[in-house]
């Protein structure tokens, strides 16, 4: 017989490890914890990294990422999932499955390809196996221009670009896409969110000045989908989640981390844990 109880808000990261602690796995637990949602993981692959670059990286067999994902969906469930590096072709054919298998949803897929540091984190029959498996079972993707041009076959250089590029993702089978443009130069970051079948929405901030960007797309798609399992919808998701990362870049941006590219400081405000009720 089933009772109602107390929960946390429960969100599930595929990603891979930093042990340098400003990206992947480590900086998508602390923002999930900074935003009030009980962090759970899955790592696909652990890297030898710092604030100046990744030196090594060691995948994790494909059953074994298989045994992580089942052993949290299968006892604790998942109110939404974050999927970052997958490396390999067998790493995204496995998460795919896995996602089928235990009805995942809602997914936030964040193709990470290339580090901050300019590293390649995948292998390059892997970005098609992404394309082909991944897009569509995605709620949203959130590509950077770097990962955009490795997606789509050509650079994406200009703002006037983005809502061009974005509606080329969606194109190629994705749900919806958050283009984001920092790494264009001038003084305004501009990112463009293209839902399918609907207008495209160009958000635009005054740029921070600040060399600690180090997990920022981590953090920025981990935020999303805290707040997909925190109840809001797509876009209020997206805009709730940039203006924590806004926040937390200018809270770390004078901190000293590293001889590199320094974190963000998750931690600027934390939140308690969001709890609901469900069925036990």
């Amino acid at each position: 017989m089933k009772t109602m109880t107390q929960q946390y808000v429960r969100v599930l990261t595929i990603a891979g490890s930093d042990s340098g602690g400003g990206a992947g796995i480590q900086a998508d637990l602390k923002t999930f914890a900074a935003l009030g949602c009980y962090g759970m993981s899955a790592i696909t692959a652990l890297t030898a990294q710092n604030t100046r670059g990744v030196t090594a990286i060691h995948a994790a067999p494909a059953d074994f990422l298989a045994a992580q994902i089942d052993a949290v969906m299968g006892d604790i469930g998942a109110h939404a999932v974050k999927i970052g590096m997958l490396h390999a072709s067998d790493i995204v054919h496995t998460v795919a499955a896995a996602i089928d298998r235990h009805a995942m949803a809602p997914v936030v897929l964040d193709p990470v390809m290339v580090s901050a540091t300019g590293a390649p984190l995948i292998e390059p029959a892997a970005v098609q196996a992404v394309v082909r498996e991944l897009f569509a079972r995605a709620a949203l993707i959130t590509p950077n221009l770097d990962e955009a041009a490795l997606l789509l076959g050509r650079p994406v250089t200009r703002a006037a670009e983005l809502e061009g590029a974005a509606q080329a993702l969606i194109a190629l089978g994705a749900r919806a896409v958050l283009l984001k443009g920092g790494h264009l130069p001038g003084d305004a970051v501009q990112d463009v969110l293209a839902i399918a079948g609907q207008p495209p929405l160009r958000m635009t901030d005054a740029r921070i000045a600040t060399h600690n960007l180090h997990g920022a797309g981590c953090t920025l798609s981990s935020a999303i989908a805290a707040q997909l399992a925190l109840g809001l919808d797509l876009p209020a998701a997206v805009q709730a989640a940039r203006h924590y990362v806004r926040q937390a870049l200018a809270a770390g941006a004078t901190v000293r981390t590293g001889q590199g590219v320094g974190p963000l400081d998750h931690g600027f405000a934390p939140k308690a844990t969001v709890l609901r009720t469900g069925e036990s």
